[in-house]
């Protein structure tokens, strides 16, 4: 190697004239004598420890020392490791969720200017460049798209986002394992992932950081189980029609049986504060009406148990048409009036009710209930699992510390005979039936009847034989997975009771303390509900809800005809959506052979209302009717109130959820927006309540675009 460039400071000093003054070079030949001295001293210093052969003595004189099973230990380790090693590497490149380069992202920012986006995009691919250029063979990537953007996603609302392109080819484990890192992809050749369905997937899949992993991508686009939009459950409906659109000169009269259950609604709140949208056929939109105490008319006494309240106002989903509220309220026995009542509890002990939301739950919720009974009330426990049995006979609900005691006893297993615990707890309530007072069966279960008779029908016509003992029946369902709506709703209907969900403590605190009047003590039974139109005045006409309710027009005036009773103090709301003659609504053509209708063209009444009902204790019902004319009908529905304001809310947010093909145009907002308008005084805060579902169910199931 040559050294003829090489920069000699010795040749510059050479060559360098001397210091004209002798004492400054008298100074410097002391300082480099001072320096050649120190160097000497330090080279004197003995080195520590042995000499080289004697050191390398003593390693291998340790060496010998160790034992053979002591070295294999750490051999075995080290040999064992370099093998796994590379399989996790290559283990871990093929499972992971995330790369190097996302887990060096930062969280996204809301928003980002575009003129950041673009600094910010050169310095993201100099970090990517830089790590390729690491690697020992990287993975080749397609060439960016001339306008490169920032790997991380940035939301900016003022830029469109860039047209899908193929999405990038996943590197092969092998690749992987070589230890390359594939360059970031541009955003605007990225293929955007798989919408997601409901709860707004479209833009959690837009906020996801993306990278040139593509199976990383696919795997983020599936949503997670607690935000699938329809559970899997075990839960079963029945199946049922939307009530009809009708022509009121072909068919002008409708009747149907009052509904006083409230258990849909409580299992439609359940299932959106849980994150999912409930089955359309667990909507019924009359439970979801008649779940909210309305302001009616109070009834004027005993014997006669109610007064109907009537409104004619604008449907708020279609302006060409009206909305038609019927509402009722139960006669309510003054404060001090004290009916005695024989209740036997009958629990389902199966194994399926050992979840917390079920028997737990169902304890605490009886616990509630015997704190509202007296000294003149007996209670009695039956369970059924496998086999029946009588857990507690009747005693007096002044025994709270027994009655207490043999319901924590209570445990969940076996198979369900539901059937025969229903058979034993209607023979115990007829063994301590009370003359004059509330004779009645309380069944509490998931609705799970693995055991006898499945069958509603068959359920239906063994309850019917039960119902006219006077003992009645009313149920709780608890749970979900496995809760048997069917079952219940046949169970309650034909037992001359009614059917609520508990689906929390505040639920069992609402059904059993704030509402006990209304399901222990009747009013009046088998009430019935027929309206007949004026075609000279409505078009057409359909019932809101109540398709399980429905009844043939003879069935009014047949006694025999089993209806929905109404409990003290309890509210029941219709809504009928009515379209006005010449209002431009009507949906069904005319005939072109039709008739017209003079003697109904000289009244100027809408339709008439006929009301039956039986006192309790008596076989022969009573005749209510009432005509609905222009004095009740209102021009605008803040007009007609709070309450009417309230229940249209209502009706829409069920339609809409069901997916009705009538009622169904109202967005979220609009709903939200009325249902605080009518919220009112909402003493329980259960509209404030109702307000939040809507909000929900909108997050859920958002309005199409």
């Amino acid at each position: 190697m040559s050294h003829q460039h090489h920069d000699d400071p010795f040749e510059r000093l050479r060559g360098a004239p001397p210091p004209a003054d002798a004492a400054a070079r008298a100074r410097a030949l002391e300082a480099g004598q001072a320096a050649f001295a120190a160097a000497q001293e330090k080279h004197r210093i003995r080195t520590k420890g042995n000499r080289f052969g004697q050191r390398l003595t003593s390693i291998i004189s340790s060496i010998q020392r160790i034992s053979i099973m002591d070295v294999r230990l750490p051999i075995g380790t080290a040999a064992l490791a370099l093998l796994l090693l590379p399989l996790g590497f290559q283990l871990y490149n093929s499972t992971a969720l995330t790369t190097p380069a996302v887990l060096e992202q930062p969280a996204p920012r809301a928003s980002v200017p575009l003129a950041d986006t673009a600094t910010a995009a050169p310095k993201a691919e100099q970090d990517m460049a830089s790590v390729a250029e690491a690697a020992p063979e990287p993975v080749p990537a397609p060439e960016p798209a001339p306008a490169v953007e920032a790997p991380l996603p940035v939301t900016t609302p003022a830029v469109p986002p860039a047209p899908p392109s193929p999405a990038q080819p996943v590197p092969s484990p092998a690749a992987r394992s070589s230890g390359g890192v594939a360059p970031a992809v541009p955003m605007a050749q990225m293929e955007p992932m798989a919408p997601m369905p409901s709860m707004g997937y479209e833009s959690f899949a837009q906020s996801v950081p993306m990278g040139g992993n593509a199976m990383m991508a696919q795997r983020l686009a599936v949503p997670a189980p607690y935000a699938q939009p329809v559970p899997p459950s075990g839960d079963s409906f029945a199946r049922f029609d939307e009530q009809r659109l009708k022509v009121a000169a072909e068919e002008p009269v409708s009747t149907f049986s009052i509904d006083v259950d409230t258990a849909s609604y409580s299992y439609v709140r359940r299932q959106l504060e849980d994150g999912f949208v409930p089955a359309p056929e667990a909507v019924r939109v009359e439970e979801l009406l008649n779940y909210f105490p309305y302001d009616y008319a109070p009834a004027p006494s005993a014997e006669v148990p109610f007064q109907p309240t009537l409104k004619v106002y604008p449907t708020p989903w279609d302006a060409r048409t009206q909305l038609l509220q019927i509402g009722i309220k139960g006669f309510e026995p003054p404060a001090t009036a004290d009916t005695r009542s024989n209740l036997v509890f009958l629990i389902d002990t199966s194994g399926s009710m050992a979840e917390p939301d079920k028997l737990p739950l169902l304890k605490r919720a009886f616990g509630l209930l015997l704190d509202q009974l007296s000294a003149n009330d007996t209670v009695s426990i039956v369970t059924y699992a496998g086999s029946a049995g009588v857990a507690l006979t009747p005693t007096s609900a002044d025994n709270k510390a027994g009655i207490l005691a043999a319901l924590n006893d209570l445990e969940a297993a076996g198979s369900t005979a539901g059937v025969e615990g229903i058979a034993l707890a209607y023979q115990l309530a007829e063994d301590a039936r009370v003359d004059g007072g509330t004779n009645r069966v309380i069944l509490a279960t998931d609705g799970d009847f693995n055991v006898g008779i499945d069958d509603p029908e068959a359920l239906k016509d063994f309850i019917a034989g039960k119902r006219r003992s006077g003992i009645g029946l009313s149920v709780l369902g608890f749970g979900r997975g496995n809760l048997d709506d069917a079952t219940m709703q046949a169970l309650a209907q034909n037992g001359d009771g009614n059917a609520s969900y508990i689906s929390s403590f505040a639920e069992a605190k609402k059904v059993l303390v704030e509402e006990i009047g209304g399901t222990l003590h009747t009013i009046a039974r088998d009430v019935k509900i027929q309206l007949e139109f004026n075609p000279a005045r409505i078009a057409e006409y359909r019932l809101i809800g109540y398709e399980t309710r429905a009844l043939n027009r003879e069935d009014f005036n047949n006694d025999a005809v089993d209806a929905g009773d109404v409990g003290a103090g309890t509210t029941v709301t219709a809504l009928y959506e009515i379209t006005p003659v010449g209002s431009g609504g009507e949906k069904v053509e005319p005939l072109r052979y039709g008739s017209e209708t003079p003697a109904a063209a000289d009244s100027d009444e809408l339709a008439f209302l006929k009301l039956r009902y039986k006192l309790p204790g008596s076989a022969v019902s009573q005749l209510l009717e009432v005509p609905v004319t222009p004095e009740v009908v209102y021009a605008d529905i803040a007009a007609a109130g709070v309450d009417a304001q309230f229940a249209a809310a209502v009706a829409a947010f069920g339609q809409k959820l069901r997916g009705s093909a009538y009622g169904a145009a109202m967005d979220w907002a609009e709903i939200r927006t009325l249902a605080r308008a009518g919220r009112g005084a909402d003493e329980g805060g259960y509209r404030a309540e109702f307000v939040r579902l809507v909000d929900m169910a909108g997050l859920l199931q958002p309005d199409s675009p």
